[in-house]
């Protein structure tokens, strides 16, 4: 059975580069593209970041069923398709979605097996940093839509008790190893048997990840969005 993972994280937080990263590196790892209602921005292209439909034909898939989760963002639709996984679980593959945090929950409500990973900023500060470097990139947002994004990320950080893995992207090439081993090790314990030294390394490294191995690691980073830490004994 296709194992299902689900990565989500603010927007500006650099889950982007991770989910590509994790897809060069990972074999038999297929990725659901989401339908969307919004406009490309930038370079984006259709097929390729998201399936960009009208409001229309997004309520059609709706009604018919053709939604694994979806979610309203700032008016406008998201949507993961389910024949991805029928798809996946053809192939003999697992399947990484790229969802927001209202997708979290209807998917682990229909697939409560599903792995769930939360990647965060190392601070407020250093998103707005991200975020503002995005925008003179694209060249098209504005100091409302950034500050709207910051409000939206601290609402979204207070969701992060609902993942089992807490990923604390400040340096990259290490946030891209943890994602892989992550990846690896829940593979790794569905598997069973002997273990080498190289699959102990990757179970060690997931498990530093585990949201309950995180927690004082994430004090700073909360306090930094005024998100209250949620208490050890929960």
């Amino acid at each position: 059975m296709s194992i299902v993972y689900i990565i989500s994280a603010p927007s500006g937080s650099g889950k982007s580069t991770l989910v590509n990263e994790l897809r060069k590196s990972v074999d038999n790892l297929e990725f659901s593209i989401s339908y969307t209602t919004r406009p490309p921005r930038g370079s984006e292209r259709d097929g390729h970041e998201y399936f960009f439909i009208t409001r229309e034909e997004f309520e059609r898939m709706l009604a018919t069923g053709e939604f694994l989760e979806h979610a309203n963002v700032f008016g406008n639709y998201y949507g993961t398709a389910a024949r991805f996984l029928r798809q996946a679980e053809e192939h003999g593959h697992d399947l990484l979605l790229d969802i927001d945090v209202q997708g979290e929950k209807q998917i682990k409500q229909k697939l409560p097996g599903a792995v769930s990973i939360f990647v965060l900023p190392p601070s407020r500060a250093e998103l707005e940093l991200r975020l503002r470097r995005r925008s003179q990139a694209e060249g098209m947002d504005s100091e409302e839509v950034i500050q709207r994004r910051l409000l939206t990320a601290a609402k979204e950080i207070e969701n992060y008790p609902d993942y089992e893995y807490i990923l604390i992207n400040d340096q990259l090439e290490k946030s891209i190893d943890e994602l892989k081993a992550i990846v690896l090790a829940e593979r790794l314990r569905r598997s069973g048997g002997a273990r080498s030294a190289e699959e102990k390394k990757l179970l060690a490294t997931a498990e530093h990840c585990r949201q309950e191995n995180v927690r004082q690691r994430l004090q700073p980073i909360l306090a930094s969005f005024a998100v209250s830490a949620i208490p050890s004994g929960r």
